[in-house]
């Protein structure tokens, strides 16, 4: 069984995300998003927040292999305790190469039983990021493009 983690902040999920989502899951047997609990990072929204509207958008996509979770600490650790043999990643620009590459390397260091398969974002989504996004909105700027209705609203509400 392929079982695969598309982790990540998903502060706030956007289009892009969602593509790697609908792409990865006709890919795999199950799909784990898997919500990172970073106290480092500052985020927009609670952890409880993403999680809702990951799951909210994932039903109105009607994705039936997809599960989402949290996690904190260790990708690989999470990964040995989900079963999951399989780490995705999303590209969209050559800047991100550099930090994956380095990054799937210490991962196989940890447990070279994992494989991570890198998707490059369709073109319409190479220039969407989280960040970009609450930029936009919190400068009232249009983000209806960018993410799915849903989150739409929940980042006007933030204004």
């Amino acid at each position: 069984m392929k079982v695969a983690i598309y982790p990540g902040s998903f502060d706030p999920i956007t289009n892009g995300h969602l593509d790697i989502i609908t792409r990865s899951s006709k890919i795999v047997d199950r799909l784990i998003i898997a919500v990172s609990k970073n106290n480092k990072k500052k985020t927009l929204f609670e952890i409880n927040e993403r999680v809702e509207m990951i799951k909210e958008v994932i039903k109105n996509e009607n994705i039936s292999n997809v599960e989402v979770d949290t996690f904190e600490g260790l990708l690989m650790a999470y990964a040995n305790k989900k079963k999951a043999n399989i780490v995705i990643r999303g590209l969209r620009a050559v800047s991100d190469f550099e930090y994956e590459f380095q990054m799937t390397g210490m991962n196989y260091k940890l447990n070279p039983k994992i494989e991570t398969i890198f998707l490059m974002s369709l073109d319409k989504y190479q220039l969407i990021s989280s960040k970009l996004i609450k930029e936009i909105n919190a400068l009232k700027g249009d983000v209806s493009q960018f993410v799915p209705k849903i989150v739409e609203n929940k980042l006007i509400k933030k204004n």
